[in-house]
């Protein structure tokens, strides 16, 4: 394995020299710094992480939590988070929690382990417990989606109840009157706020409430089951509210079991914007989430907490999402 000693031979530097360059510190001519990195790529040379925690006192490692991976939005912030988190020096463990407790806290007590320097997280539960180990370690902590009450972590979300009022409103343009909200997981927060902002939605127009109808099974096939059940109901809804485009999905294969035509029997509308969306038949008209925004938002107050650690706490940010109207919604 090469050291700095070896770089400072093949480079013609001092060891002093080859030091500031590895570790970005300290002035270096950009003749040198070039022959230096010219040796760093030959040799093969990786830095110490352990050591250089020690030296610096950082690890430059980012936990990041999400309920799942296979959720397109999930994967998708977890993504950008991670490429702009390493344009900037910083490496990111990516954890899928699977909507499980015991997962959320086993991740916490590896990423503790790692002595990294911020953890990014969309909780499963907002257990405070869980994540007041980080707090007592000084571990700033960023609250992504889903806020974490009681430990002073900013939030940085879509504005989840504005999406569901918006996608209501919609509908009620359309004169939907008979509508059902479909979706899941339903202990998560975003998705109770959505279907919170559907039903002030109905109230503002003095109509009567939409039905909620939420699992914990966030998949095509759940939602699908879900979608079912409501479609067998007299009267059935002429729309159906999806809490996710996953659910749209779902509720897509629902429909054509029940030899229905999306819009012309059945509007739908989905959230998130996920790209498959646009490409389903028929497209479905969805709330869309600034995805790099959010990722934006939450990485600017997580390095403003490591670089600045005894300054206030950010602020929450809550940012606006916009409709996307597509072939699945039509007039009554």
């Amino acid at each position: 394995m090469a050291t700095i000693k070896d770089i400072a031979r093949l480079s013609g530097a001092g060891i002093a020299t080859v030091s500031r360059v590895v570790n970005k510190k300290g002035y270096v001519s950009d003749a040198t710094r070039e022959r230096v990195e010219k040796a760093i790529a030959e040799l093969g040379y990786r830095p110490n992480a352990g050591a250089r925690t020690i030296r610096s006192g950082r690890s430059h490692l980012i936990g990041v939590l999400v309920p799942s991976i296979k959720v397109d939005f999930f994967a998708r912030l977890a993504h950008r988070l991670e490429q702009v988190l390493f344009a900037q020096g910083y490496q990111t463990l990516i954890c899928s929690t699977s909507e499980d407790l015991k997962h959320e806290t086993e991740y916490i007590n590896m990423l503790l382990a790692q002595q990294v320097d911020g953890v990014m997280v969309a909780s499963v539960s907002g257990n405070v417990n869980v994540f007041s180990k980080l707090v007592d370690a000084r571990i700033p902590v960023i609250a992504i989606d889903r806020k974490l009450k009681g430990i002073g972590a900013p939030l940085v979300s879509s504005d989840h109840f504005a999406g569901g009022q918006m996608a209501a409103k919609h509908l009620i343009d359309l004169g939907h009157t008979q509508v059902s909200v479909v979706g899941a997981p339903e202990q998560a927060e975003p998705v109770q706020e959505r279907a919170a902002g559907a039903l002030k939605a109905f109230s503002d127009a003095g109509l009567s409430p939409p039905e909620i109808v939420l699992s914990n099974d966030h998949s095509v096939k759940g939602c699908s089951e879900l979608a079912l059940e409501v479609l067998g109901r007299t009267p059935r809804p002429t729309a159906i509210i999806a809490t996710s485009d996953i659910a749209a999905i779902g509720i897509l294969h629902a429909a054509r079991a029940k030899s229905l035509s999306v819009p012309t029997d059945l509007s739908v509308t989905g959230f998130d914007d996920t790209p498959l969306v646009a490409y389903v038949f028929p497209s479905v008209t969805t709330v869309a989430q600034p995805i790099d925004q959010i990722a934006q938002e939450a990485i600017d107050a997580m390095l403003a907490m490591i670089n600045s650690p005894d300054s206030s706490v950010p602020a929450d940010v809550i940012l606006p999402v916009s409709l996307r109207l597509r072939q699945s919604t039509t007039t009554v």
